[in-house]
């Protein structure tokens, strides 16, 4: 099994932070949020290459255009980034917390501040793809299709409740990397490879679902690392040798069988590839942080990702809605007028994918315009006990974890909004509102 040893040699230094020329004076480190704001691109061209649409026996077929396809594992080794993702909610969500901490806030107070962030845009596009279920239904579409769309719509979720998990656990594992930082991390990749060896000892791909947690707990522990100055602190050769190490061993497990040369096959169920993909982005981004640093100054990247930034979340939920739309749209449009569809993976079809990426981050930009708003709104003022908070993010998971499992229909949609409505209510509790625990929220979410 492969075996992460770049971290060991991090020097921890948990009063350091990223360098000031980095920051500017809102707090925030622009060449990291051009860096999150390109990946939530990468996701969303990522997905809009596997919509396949074709039409067999007079019925509309949406296939996984990636299924089989020669192209998969490329693309793959450009446009993983769910591991850096991860990698950067750690970095923020450390000095958002680090911050709020300084001025009197609380675990409880940050955790909500995220439940907030998180999860009123999830409630809006789950009641509003439920709705247009039920429109799909009474308009006589075969249900069979509308459980097709459903499906497709719940795929991506597996983020927001695994990022919510994340964001819920980081005040207790930042106090676990001010106390023993190596070692912290070191439990969280011992675990994700137990996990691993246990799937594949036994043949049971279940286990590997265990990772869902370890996996992505520890890519955000080493975020934490790269906000406190640690990684940033090594020498130019020691980040490019942990770079190269990592993608070597990515490659020698690849070429053992160990892991699937598809970066994307490697997160159903998640496997130590993504760790070692992490270590090789976190090391290259500290390798080039002066670079990305000045590109992130320039007047069109500084507005991209300003536009991204504000929206990741509405951007993110938003994205699968608006892709199968298109593919309805593109179905329809075969059947009605009698447009042949060319055949996925083929020449043609390759020739299309251009417009149809345009289209689709088009598309999604337009709508989150608007929708921003419910994600940006300023979290409420309050302090709520850490039982009421534990309480919001357990109903946001359940809300998540039922949409996974039985499917989005209508039906589940429902109880989604109910239980996602309950963990809002439940983040919301009154206590002891004030100026510091306003600003706790604030700053949390404007970072989240």
């Amino acid at each position: 099994m492969p075996v992460i040893a770049a971290p060991v040699a991090l020097s921890p230094a948990p009063s350091a932070l990223p360098p000031a020329s980095a920051r500017p004076s809102n707090g925030r480190d622009a060449g990291i949020d051009l860096l999150r704001a390109l990946c939530v691109v990468g996701v969303v061209v990522l997905h809009a290459l596997m919509v396949g649409v074709t039409v067999s026996d007079g019925a509309p077929v949406f296939d996984n255009a990636s299924t089989g396809a020669w192209w998969i594992v490329p693309v793959s080794w450009l446009l993983q980034v769910m591991p850096l993702f991860f990698v950067i909610g750690g970095f923020s969500g450390f000095l958002a917390y680090e911050a709020a901490r300084r001025r009197g806030g609380t675990a409880a107070g940050f955790v909500t501040a995220r439940v907030h962030r998180l999860l009123r845009p999830a409630l809006v596009v789950i009641g509003t793809v439920g709705a247009l279920l039920v429109l799909l239904l009474a308009a006589g579409v075969p249900a069979e299709l509308v459980a097709v769309a459903g499906y497709r719509f719940g795929q991506p979720l597996w983020f927001l409740g695994v990022f919510l998990l994340c964001q819920a656990l980081l005040p207790a594992l930042a106090a676990a990397h001010r106390r023993r930082p190596v070692i912290a991390l070191l439990l969280l990749v011992a675990a994700a490879v137990s996990v691993d060896a246990a799937r594949l000892t036994t043949g049971i791909p279940a286990l590997g679902f265990l990772n869902l947690a370890f996996i992505w707990l520890a890519l955000q522990q080493l975020g934490f690392f790269l906000a406190d100055g640690s990684i940033d602190a090594l020498g130019r050769r020691t980040k490019a040798a942990a770079a190269a190490a990592a993608v070597g061993l990515l490659l020698v497990t690849v070429v053992t069988g160990i892991h699937s040369p598809d970066l994307i096959e490697n997160i159903n169920p998640p496997t130590t590839a993504l760790l070692l993909v992490g270590v090789a982005h976190t090391a290259l981004v500290s390798l080039h942080r002066a670079r990305l640093t000045r590109a992130s100054r320039h007047p069109v990247a500084a507005a991209f990702s300003a536009f991204i930034n504000r929206r990741t979340m509405t951007i993110y939920l938003w994205h699968m809605p608006v892709l199968l739309a298109m593919a309805g749209v593109t179905a329809l449009t075969a059947l009605v007028g009698g447009v042949a569809l060319a055949p996925i993976g083929g020449a043609a079809w390759m020739a299309e994918r251009p417009l149809w990426l345009l289209a689709a981050l088009a598309l999604t930009a337009l709508i989150a315009v608007p929708l921003a708003r419910i994600e940006n709104r300023p979290a409420p003022a309050a302090s709520p006990s850490r039982a009421r908070a534990g309480a919001a993010v357990a109903a946001g998971l359940a809300a998540v974890v039922l949409l996974l499992v039985c499917g989005t229909t209508p039906v589940t949609a429902a109880i989604g909004v109910i239980l996602l409505a309950g963990a809002l209510r439940l983040a919301r509790a009154a206590g002891r509102g004030g100026p510091a625990h306003a600003r706790d929220a604030s700053w949390a979410s404007s970072a989240a």
